[in-house]
């Protein structure tokens, strides 16, 4: 494929930048820029400004934020107080980084009943972090997961077992464009389905600033529960609609990433790509 071709195509775009993160990712900071685009199939001027547009900084300069020790680092100079967030301006009522969102909790009957009269409109989308299955109900968004790690199979029956009496639909025309709008920075509503504590964590995720990070352990302060680190990380394993809510942005005490449901590979692409696109815009 020409390079004009592909400067044509913005589905080809969130392909060829999956995959220049995985080969990122796995090359370390010793791949060229040559070496990258060639992988492509693109001229190396070509790449280049194809991925600075998307991320925000130029390849070599995403590949400093892939080191191993960058979550110690984001932890030691981004570290959000969730209690103090709001107050100082960092975060603000349904703003997540450039995305704005909308956003309403199932009722704890509604989710009692395992989503029993739902109809759930699902489909399958490139995503800067590789394949991306996207749910929504009428009212939004409810389900968003990766399948680079656990394949598309895994990815599909891990969201419907969340509400396994729900009727799933496969509907591009519906869910397609909620999907574009999610990954562009489009305003996009949530529909969040889950119990009230698993809620109340969700929440908390919500005001972590792009870019930043916090702990298990602040989270569980901000949600009332200071004793509850274990019972706070199971629920924001359980986040229905990763990246949009951002549970990747939770690390441990130590600096060390802790788990992530759809594998740890992603949740550090996610964390350098944000971390770069913040000191792009700062």
């Amino acid at each position: 494929m020409s390079d004009t071709l592909a400067a044509e195509r913005p589905a080809y775009h969130y392909a060829v930048i999956a995959r220049a993160l995985a080969e990122i990712d796995a090359g370390g900071p010793s791949l060229s820029l040559d070496e990258l685009a060639g992988r492509m199939g693109l001229s190396p001027a070509h790449f280049q400004r194809i991925f600075s547009q998307w991320v925000g900084v130029s390849p070599k300069r995403y590949q400093q934020y892939l080191t191993l020790d960058h979550a110690r680092r984001l932890l030691a100079e981004r570290f959000t107080l969730l209690d103090t967030s709001l107050a100082t301006g960092l975060s603000g009522p349904g703003r997540l980084h450039d995305l704005f969102l909308r956003w309403e909790a199932m009722s704890p009957g509604d989710f009692a009943r395992a989503g029993e009269g739902l109809t759930i409109r699902w489909v399958s989308v490139p995503s800067p972090f590789g394949e991306a299955l996207v749910m929504a109900t009428d009212r939004g968004i409810c389900g968003l997961a990766f399948c680079e790690e656990t394949g598309r199979t895994a990815a599909m029956a891990d969201l419907m077992a969340r509400w396994p009496r729900a009727q799933y639909v496969e509907d591009e025309a519906t869910v397609a464009p909620l999907a574009a709008q999610a990954f562009s920075g489009g305003e996009t509503r949530l529909h969040l389905i889950g119990a009230p504590f698993q809620i109340k964590v969700w929440e908390a995720l919500l005001r972590i600033p792009s870019g930043h990070v916090t702990t298990y352990s602040e989270i569980a302060s901000a949600v009332g529960h200071p004793r509850a680190v274990r019972a706070v990380g199971t629920a924001v394993g359980r986040n229905p609609v990763s990246f949009l809510i951002p549970c990747h942005r939770a690390l441990r005490k130590s600096g060390g990433l802790g788990g992530y449901h759809w594998g740890l590979p992603v949740k550090r692409a996610m964390l350098a790509w944000e971390a770069a696109r913040a000191d792009a815009i700062a």
